[in-house]
């Protein structure tokens, strides 16, 4: 009977990370075991993006100055592998590619033409590998669990976006400046070191020690200290740690595995309430008339999670809403541009006023100061009796306030999931601006994207 009631609560668990579609079944899986208490599972998936974007000025592509461009690329493609090799431990691996388009993403060193030229054949990584083992194992009318691991993991405290799933967003993607160290002192989003994780009741905690990567930017040095600028360069870095604590008033969500979900479709209901924090000494470093200067990371931030079922049972409505407040503090005017798979470089003719964030679809997206961040959808109502195809229009809003930009920014999302089978094959389109900034006080205009996306993950 024992047995019979730990293979049904494995199952449950591993059933848990295929949301949005009720008849989903384990997926990929291999059992290593006549009762399936030891199997190995995989989940593939891939995001196709088609783009229209407006360029910032002063872009160039290939060869050609632009102010538009459309094109196809690939989002993500990646492959995840846990092994529960006993009820207590396992072991999760996590491979894949991201960005590639049809200029940029490729092998490191690909130009030209060829067998490696320019976004060509991008190099696979790995992005979590880490084992587990549960100290405590999460019981029926037991209110404590408490597991152990260790490696390049996804326990990175903060938000819960920042240890979201890519795999359910509400809207089509991230915000980005939810990883704040992306591709610095972390590796996709990730960092070496041990976490534990657990629950007690309604809370749901995550803490973590690692080892960032070395940063060496270059600094500036400058004259007057009110114009020292920050930039990542920790060389032996310091010990950063990070943690999150939820509470979840309704329903308690798998953890399982630490990808956070974005939209449930209206299968669970939930109301969690999170704060985070990441800090790390000597994380950036400032010269001012040659006095070098480091300064601690010290990230802080507030969120509240809502999903939903609303109206009547056979409609399957739903309402799903997220909002958050990040702190951000990385020294004296700190500031990150990012685009996503940004095509563009500059282009040296152009005479007229060049973005400060650079060509392309760059934009100023992490620094010191506080960002806000708001998204909500709506799953229109649908009949049991008729297909699972199901629209949920969605909106999100994003208020930037840096130290170094002296004008804060307003951008906002709008688009529309199609689900051909809850997250596990959808299409979805979205508008999305962004602020272009000539001077430090100025923004001379926003920029629109439109993106559609196909996805398919088993």
């Amino acid at each position: 009977m024992k047995k019979n009631l730990l293979t049904a609560a494995l199952l449950i668990t591993a059933l848990s990370f295929g949301q949005g579609s009720t008849d989903y079944g384990g997926g990929i899986k291999f059992n290593l075991n006549p009762e399936g208490t030891k199997y190995m599972r995989f989940i593939t998936w891939n995001q196709v993006w088609m783009r229209a974007s407006q360029m910032n000025p002063g872009t160039m592509i290939g060869d050609q100055g632009v102010s538009t461009q459309e094109d196809i690329g690939l989002r993500r493609l990646r492959i995840l592998a846990y092994t529960q090799i006993s009820p207590r431990y396992m072991i999760v691996t996590h491979v894949g590619i991201n960005n590639q388009t049809f200029i940029n993403g490729g092998a490191s060193g690909s130009t030209g033409t060829g067998g490696y030229g320019a976004g060509k054949k991008p190099g696979l990584f790995f992005h979590d590998a880490w084992n587990e083992y549960a100290v405590v194992l999460p019981k029926e009318g037991k209110p404590f669990s408490l597991s152990l691991g260790g490696g390049l993991h996804y326990y990175m405290g903060l938000s819960r976006m920042t240890m979201s799933s890519t795999l359910n967003y509400l809207t089509i993607d991230a915000p980005i400046f939810n990883w704040p160290l992306i591709e610095n002192s972390d590796q996709f989003a990730r960092q070496i070191g041990i976490f534990a994780k657990g629950k007690y009741n309604k809370f749901e905690y995550r803490f973590s020690l690692n080892k960032p990567f070395a940063t060496n930017q270059t600094v500036a040095n400058v004259t007057q200290a009110e114009n020292a600028i920050a930039v990542d360069n920790n060389n032996n870095a310091k010990w950063s740690k990070a943690g999150y604590v939820e509470y979840q008033v309704f329903d308690k969500e798998s953890n399982f595995l630490p990808f956070k979900v974005g939209s449930y479709l209206g299968t669970k209901k939930m109301l969690n309430f999170g704060a985070g924090f990441y800090t790390t000494p000597s994380g950036t470093k400032t010269s001012v008339n040659g006095i070098t200067d480091r300064h601690s990371i010290n990230l802080f931030a507030g969120d509240v999670f809502v999903d939903l079922p609303v109206g009547q049972k056979d409609k399957k409505m739903a309402v799903t809403a997220y909002s958050v407040y990040y702190d951000y503090n990385f020294g004296p005017n700190y500031l990150r541009n990012i685009g996503i798979m940004n095509e563009g470089v500059a282009d040296a003719s152009f005479t007229g006023s060049r973005s400060l964030a650079g060509p392309g679809n760059l934009q100023p997206m992490v620094g010191t100061g506080n960002i806000w961040y708001t998204q909500a959808g709506f799953l229109l109502p649908n009949k049991s009796d008729k297909p699972k195809v199901r629209i949920q229009p969605f909106a999100a809003y994003t208020y930037k306030n840096f130290e170094a930009l002296g004008k804060a920014s307003n951008q906002f999302d709008f688009g529309t999931n199609l689900f051909l089978d809850g997250h596990h094959a959808k299409l979805t389109a979205q508008y999305s601006n962004r602020p272009v900034y000539t001077t430090k006080d100025n923004i001379d205009s926003y920029k629109g994207e439109f993106l559609l996306q196909l996805q398919i993950y088993l």
